[in-house]
């Protein structure tokens, strides 16, 4: 139903990759430049610019991209809308999650979710918090999970499951003697932290900041792009860290890593949905209800 020609494009001009374009609509290399030659004869304008190697979206490109996103979403909905009639659920949901959410969190569920609509078929984007609101706002996704909230006014957050931030140890950190620390001893302890635009470290600040202390008053040691890689790094060092209790409670069970307690200081927060303003409907909403409904299970 939908013009075959406008998802090349579509794809093209997310990757300005002709090459990759091809690979992900599994297709030939000049079957994809074929269907732009079409495109661009048609509307006798060209779509991009070649520059050596590189290739740019043209301003008329720049123009067919904003309406091919609006022509897609329609599409979607049209297909969820009409699937119904049918009782019948399919399509493709681009979705995108923070790298704790999907290690820890969305695996299980999306499998579960798979049994039950076979016929839909999710397509995951992993990165930070701030990438995937990005993503989102460039339409490469239709629905992210995210840990924090921020402040964007383009996008729609919905609170999804509860999580606490831990302050967490290796059980053989020599450094630590006790269960429990006061917030402004966190000053003279070696720590680990999430790299910046992570939503972890976002929350992490704001709950310092509420206690009078600023990330550039502690004594970072690293800062590293994943909890795996968090957790892999204080197995080896007497640094702490803090991070999501989802994330730890296999090496919490399994006696690897320890929680160390700040005093009047619990770092609670919310995992989000989030979408773009406006009514939300079709596949995202499904997942949304179902994730919901399912998390608990």
């Amino acid at each position: 139903m939908f013009d075959f020609r406008l998802k090349v494009f579509y794809t093209v001009a997310r990757r300005l990759n002709f090459t990759k374009a091809a690979e992900e609509l599994l297709i030939s290399q000049p079957a994809v430049t074929k269907h732009i030659k079409e495109l661009e004869s048609g509307f006798n304008l060209a779509l991009f610019d070649r520059k050596g190697n590189k290739v740019v979206l043209s301003p008329a490109g720049e123009v067919l991209l904003k309406h091919t996103e609006d022509i897609m979403d329609i599409y979607r909905q049209i297909e969820f809308d009409l699937n119904q009639f049918n009782q019948t659920l399919k399509g493709v949901l681009h979705i995108g999650s923070s790298t704790s959410i999907t290690q820890y969190i969305l695996p299980p569920l999306l499998a579960r979710f798979h049994s039950m609509h076979q016929d839909v078929k999710v397509e995951l984007l992993s990165g930070n918090s701030e990438q995937i609101e990005q993503a989102l706002l460039n339409k490469n996704i239709e629905l992210g999970v995210v840990e924090g909230k921020s402040k964007r006014r383009e996008i729609h957050y919905t609170p999804f499951l509860k999580d606490e931030i831990v302050l967490v140890c290796s059980s053989k950190n020599h450094l630590i003697k006790k269960e429990e620390i006061r917030p402004e001893e966190l000053k003279n302890i070696p720590l680990l932290l999430r790299e910046p635009g992570s939503g972890t470290l976002e929350v992490i600040a704001n709950a310092l900041k509420e206690k009078g202390i600023r990330l550039a008053d502690l004594k970072i040691e690293m800062q590293l792009g994943s909890t795996e890689a968090i957790k892999s790094y204080l197995q080896h060092s007497d640094c702490m860290a803090f991070l999501s209790l989802h994330a730890v409670l296999k090496e919490l069970e399994g006696n690897e890593l320890k929680i160390i307690e700040i005093k009047k200081m619990p770092i609670p927060r919310h995992f989000y949905f989030i979408t773009p303003q406006g009514p939300e409907g079709g596949l995202p909403a499904l997942l949304i209800q179902f994730l919901i409904r399912n998390h608990k299970l």
